[in-house]
């Protein structure tokens, strides 16, 4: 059975274990109402719609 030879580093092993840490980007798609790209599953901010139709009022800019 292998036995490692010295004990590894915290910065070694923290380097190893970073490179799976990274984090993904968002993955966004087109709202169907205005085209906006917005998150999955998530009622558009700028014009109401989820699904074809809509949901909530949007914000007035204002």
């Amino acid at each position: 059975m292998a036995v490692p030879r010295a004990k590894t580093s915290k910065a070694r092993t923290r380097r190893r274990q970073s490179i799976n840490m990274k984090l993904d980007p968002a993955s966004l798609v087109e709202c169907s109402g205005c085209g906006n790209r917005i998150l999955p599953h998530r009622a558009c901010p700028k014009c109401g719609f989820y699904r074809g139709r809509q949901v909530i009022v949007p914000q007035s800019k204002g």
